[in-house]
């Protein structure tokens, strides 16, 4: 219960220094947000009204006592634009960029893990060669490239499929076809880092004394590959995938952006552009909690999964 508590609280303290950095990395950005919000033909007058909606005419450490007040209280303002609570807007967008790095990390997975157990259960070096490579070439293909790809190659030239996000009265069919590009270009980069990780981490479990003590007894090799070794050797899987998870939610801006999704991505994008500090502080908050709490979460998982570990850590 204790360790509980000690994690919980440094969860905690993690939002708030990553929100601090936040309101600090604002505060010193040159120019004035009302008057890129209002534009050039705005009135003085206009612009002197929104700086004061918006609390920018105040000094440093009210802003700032005011910004914790409020996420403390789960108060995240108002858009200034368009008069709409943050919250609004962030909860008619996060169910999209959710299901988008939910969608693309089980795709990751499901081709994933077994290419990195065919590669260990291949006895071609040149098969291991070429699925090696391809490990490395998509980890090192940043999604941002991948999708510009896939637009060109799927939408573009071949035509199959939409170059835009589907709308929200759209059918199942067209949601479901305007969800593979954008998945599949999150998804592929974990696919390399998944398969590598399952791959090295089956040869680490075959080298190991117990599994040479199965094979002396004579147990079936399926079941010790299987059963003993994989088993094993997918415990670090669990921890990379949690992490992986909260940091697709982070990496789908730009993809949602480029597939023009209706998903946080786009909000923070839109925010940034327009320098709307509520909903772009908002908006941030929500992924640094996402993100903490799958890593929170995926630390429990891994106890459960390896009992050793809890066994060291009591």
């Amino acid at each position: 219960m204790r360790d509980f508590l000690d994690r919980l609280v440094t969860a905690f303290a993690s939002v708030l220094a990553a929100m601090l950095l936040i309101f600090v990395l604002m505060s010193v950005v040159p120019g004035d947000p009302a008057s890129t919000l209002l534009g050039p033909q705005a009135s003085p007058e206009f612009v002197r009204q929104y700086i004061q909606q918006m609390g920018l005419d105040q000094p440093v450490h009210i802003r700032l006592g005011r910004f914790f007040g409020n996420l403390l209280t789960g108060n995240l303002g108002t858009d200034v634009v368009s008069g709409r609570p943050v919250w609004d807007i962030i909860a008619e967008a996060m169910p999209n960029t959710v299901m988008l790095a939910l969608f693309s990390m089980t795709a990751a997975c499901i081709i994933g893990i077994p290419l990195g157990v065919f590669g260990v259960m291949t006895k071609s070096r040149a098969i291991d060669a070429v699925l090696t490579s391809l490990s490395i070439v998509f980890v090192s293909m940043p999604s941002f490239i991948v999708g510009i790809a896939l637009l060109v190659i799927f939408s573009s030239w071949l035509n199959w499929l939409p170059v835009l996000g589907a709308p929200a009265n759209a059918s199942l069919v067209d949601k479901f076809r305007a969800m593979i590009l954008p998945t599949t270009a999150l998804a592929i980069g974990w696919v390399g880092i998944i398969g590598r990780l399952v791959r090295s981490s089956m040869l680490e479990a075959l080298s190991q004394n117990y599994i040479r003590t199965a094979r002396a007894y004579g147990l079936n090799k399926t079941l010790v590959f299987y059963k003993y070794a994989l088993r094993n050797a997918i415990i670090p899987t669990i921890t990379v995938v949690g992490m992986g998870f909260a940091r697709l939610i982070g990496g789908a801006v730009l993809v949602e952006v480029l597939f023009a999704r209706q998903g946080l991505g786009t909000v923070i994008y839109d925010a940034l552009i327009s320098r709307n500090f509520s909903v772009l502080q908002g908006s941030i908050f929500v992924v640094v909690v996402l993100f903490v709490f799958i890593n929170f979460v995926t630390e429990y998982v891994f106890r459960i999964a390896d009992p050793r570990f809890s066994k060291d850590t009591a």
